[in-house]
């Protein structure tokens, strides 16, 4: 831990929140002035970036989002050197199904998916049988795969933007959870239990506390909502069928290592997705039940839903669940982030509302939040957002699914 302090003179800019939000404001402002980041608990990224879903898709999101997350796909897929000794992208895919009832969905998410950079493909039910041989043909209509959505190594991004505000100088305080936040004399004083760090900028990259943030600034609040999403991780049974209507009932046996190349499968209402992980299977009943900031915990009936939806379109059999844990995804009114200058409140700027965004978009999200701190020209294929993205926005809507 680097802790800094009044003491070693005032921080150009304070960040506050050390998740991938947080993490990548600092990375891309450092080279620009002194950054601080204040990081509430005793690890950066324990709440919402250490509970995703690890997966990087330009069909995810409105079309500001689905923006965002194309801009970052060059970043991910070739870092400056020292960011990571690892690839942060690999292919996965999504395959997602017409499940009865949901054809204006279906149709809503093939059109949104033929702009993007690999276009959605519609696959017959004999190709989506092929990408993953558990699905039961009768439970499904028609079939979307989303060939450029990839696996994305969290902690490596992570851990590569904490590295690179620390190898221009700045420091990452853990343990420091801002509680008084004041401007004085043209500069920014938060209290933490690490004593006063002072800065020229703020900027709120609080995640599902940032409303609260904005409270101790004298700033009003931009109407974020936490929202609980459960997720829990599967044992693969050691034989089931692969075909057939029902487990027993004929096919070849499954073995764990059988599901590692399966794409994730979800349904185009975005009731649930499956993913491989960890030898087993990740999966999810795409809950949003709005929750107070804080520690997520899984609700039991939320893991049996997930379990139950997607034994609804397979015939695999999920018996054995290793564990189960929940993150909070915190949205604007309009799921649409929340990146710019306050309008009223000078040197104060949100990072914030990057909902279940936040890993795919935070190259693109961090520098252009550092281009609008700074003053500099936001990259070319950014600045046509600036405008939707800004704390001074009207609310609309336009989401799309992964």
């Amino acid at each position: 831990m680097s802790v800094s302090s009044t003491s070693a003179g005032p921080a150009d800019f304070l960040v506050i929140g050390g998740g991938i939000a947080g993490a990548a404001a600092g990375y891309f402002l450092a080279p620009h002035g002194r950054v601080v980041l204040l990081e509430a608990e005793g690890a950066p990224g324990l709440h919402a970036t250490g509970r995703s879903a690890a997966l990087f898709s330009e069909y995810f999101g409105n079309a500001t989002v689905r923006a965002l997350t194309v801009a970052a796909r060059t970043f991910y897929e070739a870092p400056p050197d020292g960011f990571t000794a690892v690839p942060l992208l690999t292919p996965r895919g999504v395959l997602a199904l017409e499940t009865p009832g949901s054809a204006p969905q279906f149709e809503a998410a093939r059109a949104a998916g033929a702009t993007a950079p690999r276009p959605v493909l519609e696959v017959d039910r004999e190709r989506a049988l092929e990408l993953c041989p558990v699905l039961r043909p009768g439970a499904f209509g028609r079939a979307l795969y989303k060939p450029g959505a990839c696996d994305i190594d969290v902690d490596a991004a992570h851990q590569g933007f904490l590295r690179g505000l620390r190898a221009h100088g700045g420091s990452v305080v853990t343990g420091a959870r801002v509680h008084a936040l004041r401007r004085r004399a043209g500069a920014w004083r938060a209290s933490t239990a690490h004593g006063e760090h002072t800065g020229t900028i703020v900027v709120n990259a609080a995640g599902a506390w940032a409303d609260d943030v904005a409270r101790l600034a004298g700033v009003r609040p931009a109407g974020l909502v936490p929202r609980r999403r459960t997720a829990a991780l599967a044992r693969i049974p050691v034989a089931v069928a692969v075909t057939g209507d029902r487990e027993g009932s004929g096919g070849t046996a499954l073995r764990a290592e059988d599901v590692t190349g399966w794409p994730m499968i979800t349904d185009v209402a975005d009731t649930f997705y499956v993913k491989p992980e960890s030898g087993g299977l990740l999966l999810s009943p795409a809950d949003d039940t709005p929750a107070p900031p804080g520690d997520a915990r899984p609700v039991e009936l939320d893991v049996a839903t997930a379990v139950a939806r997607f034994e609804r379109v397979a015939t695999l059999r999920l018996r054995h669940i290793s564990h189960a844990w929940a993150g909070l995804r915190t949205s604007a009114p309009d799921d649409t982030p929340v990146i710019g200058p306050c309008p009223r409140t000078a040197g104060f700027h949100w990072l914030a509302g990057l909902g279940g965004y936040g890993i795919q978009t935070a190259p693109a999200a961090g520098a252009l939040l550092a281009a609008l701190v700074t003053g500099t020209p936001p990259p070319s294929e950014l600045a046509a957002l600036v405008k939707g993205l800004t704390p001074a926005r009207d609310h609309g809507a336009d989401r799309e699914e992964r």
